[in-house]
């Protein structure tokens, strides 16, 4: 009976660890699994603005919005481009400087398009603004043309998509410090300071942004390839099959 009595202790035991066993492992999973689906969150929401943990919400246009749209007749003007301004292909970019989405598409589609097609002479890019998110949008964009005025327009276009500022920092861009850009791409700041205090170009940041509005533009970027337009942060090889069918 005492060995009787032992055995049974031991299978009491060892139920016991079993069950105890299982019970440990709960909390340890769902800890798991509720850290990878945050990670993945963090990580989808990073891949989706440029910026990991930016806590913004952005208004412009990203990828996966619809890649071609209407075909439209949009007019150069007297715009800045680069390029051969006898190009048979034009490509029109709509863009706010502050837009995240402007941005992607500058750092990746767009240095592409200028190397592929700019640059070997077959395409001239215009740019035309598209100053939606504020006032600030608009100093910058005036801004811009100041720098036009004084012909480093993608000096300091290049300059502010290079230094872009979170959506909601908006005293990155007040007229102060868009002055104090200047002076960094090389501008006559006393010139650039008169020119943007006195809302010189404020004209021609409103027409641009109306004849947008005309040509059916509703977010940022979009781009007119001989009138085909495009909408978001779309790959390179998007832009790339358009441009190429343009006879």
């Amino acid at each position: 009976m005492e060995e009787n009595f032992e055995v049974q202790l031991a299978k009491v035991e060892n139920k016991q660890e079993k069950s105890f066993d299982k019970t440990t492992l709960i909390l340890p999973g769902a800890i798991l699994v509720a850290a990878l689906m945050i990670s993945g969150s963090v990580v989808f929401y990073s891949l989706n603005t440029g910026k990991l943990g930016a806590n913004i919400q952005p208004t412009g246009q990203q990828a996966g919005a619809p890649v071609v749209g209407e075909k439209r007749d949009v007019s150069v003007g007297d715009s800045p481009f680069l390029g051969n301004k006898n190009a048979k292909i034009t490509i029109i970019e709509f863009a706010d400087f502050r837009c995240p989405f402007c941005e992607r598409f500058y750092k990746d589609a767009e240095k592409q398009i200028i190397s592929n097609y700019v640059n070997t002479g077959k395409a001239k890019f215009v740019f035309k603004h598209y100053a939606f998110l504020g006032q600030e949008s608009v100093w910058t964009s005036e801004a811009a043309e100041c720098a036009n005025e004084q012909g480093k327009f993608w000096e300091y276009h290049d300059w502010l998509y290079n230094n872009q500022a979170l959506e909601s920092n908006l005293s990155f861009y007040s007229k102060a410090n868009l002055i104090k850009y200047a002076g960094k791409v090389g501008l006559d700041s006393n010139k650039f300071s008169s020119c943007l205090n006195s809302d010189k170009y404020s004209g021609r940041v409103s027409a641009d942004l109306a004849a947008g509005q005309a040509s059916g533009v509703t977010g940022t970027p979009t781009i007119f390839i001989n009138g085909q337009s495009m909408v978001g942060a779309q790959p390179f090889s998007a832009f790339k099959a358009v441009i190429d069918s343009v006879k």
